[in-house]
């Protein structure tokens, strides 16, 4: 078989094809780059590594730019981890994939997950790989990723959650660290996972003759629940499980409807307190460190 011109007239193909049918370019694109990197990898059983050197110089020589040895062995990598694992998406661009293929299984299927169901260009991707999303998941997350278990609600919560400090204070108080979340609420949002939206903060609400202040209230569309967020510059405390156990009762009982799912409460606090955590009978609220950066 001659490798070298049935990639060749593969590549060709494609670039016919993203000229003329310009809907499934992306499709086109995968497909070839596929079919070229299982050609590479028989090439290179037969001939040995150099293969890949030789090929570049041709195919730049004859097809111009955009065949470097690197980009070819992206080819073939993209081919060995598809081969193996078929969830591959026409949702995402080759760009996404160069992203993510030679991460480990698990890992690679969570940003492959994000990117497709967030919509994320290869920048707001590679953004969320550097802030080592995936790392500040919980390991049992981790394995319902790879094993396509059911997702809940708080799965995808990070643990720490990432606040940036534009200011640098080095004094944060509660509300210094309400304000910082405020101004970049649509990155706060997406660390708390998929579906959250901002309804309001410091959230008045009446017990008995006197007004509480929920320091975040969000809904998260998704999961069709309201989400009751408590910020903590302290270690956890027992008396803040207690706290937002009767903000999330107050939702409940004052704003959830029959078709909505109960409310869930988050305490995002400098230092999570374990024996607390492991005494907290409340299954619907969760704890998470923030960490200022």
């Amino acid at each position: 078989m001659n490798y070298y011109n049935e990639i060749k007239n593969e590549l060709i193909n494609n670039e016919i094809n993203r000229k003329v049918k310009n809907y499934s370019i992306n499709r086109s694109d995968l497909n070839t780059y596929y079919n070229v990197g299982k050609m590479l990898s028989e090439a290179g059983k037969h001939y040995g590594e150099g293969i890949i050197k030789e090929y570049s110089k041709r195919l730049t020589s004859e097809l111009g730019r955009g065949y470097t040895q690197s980009r070819l062995r992206y080819f073939r990598r993209f081919y060995c981890v598809f081969s193996k694992c078929p969830t591959m998406s026409d949702k995402i661009s080759f760009s996404h994939y160069c992203e993510i293929i030679w991460f480990d299984d698990s890992k690679m299927k969570y940003y492959l997950w994000l990117a497709c169901n967030q919509n994320l260009s290869v920048r707001e991707l590679r953004t969320r790989i550097k802030n080592k999303e995936y790392e500040r998941l919980d390991d049992n997350i981790k394995i319902k990723v790879t094993s396509k278990e059911d997702i809940n609600i708080t799965d995808y919560v990070k643990n720490p959650i990432l606040i940036k400090n534009k200011y640098n204070n080095e004094n944060i108080s509660e509300k210094i660290l309400q304000q910082l979340i405020l101004e970049d609420i649509s990155t706060f949002l997406k660390e708390l996972g998929d579906g959250f939206t901002f309804i309001d903060n410091e959230y008045k609400i009446k017990i008995g003759d006197r007004y509480n202040y929920i320091d975040l209230l969000l809904y998260n569309i998704k999961y069709n629940c309201y989400v009751v967020i408590e910020l903590k510059i302290t270690e956890l405390k027992k008396e803040h499980i207690g706290q937002i156990e009767v903000y999330m009762n107050y939702i409940d009982n004052n704003l959830k409807t029959n078709i909505q799912d109960k409310t869930i409460g988050i305490i995002i606090c400098k230092k999570e307190n374990k024996y607390i955590i492991e005494y907290a009978s409340d299954k619907r609220i969760l704890t998470r460190r923030y960490m200022i950066f």
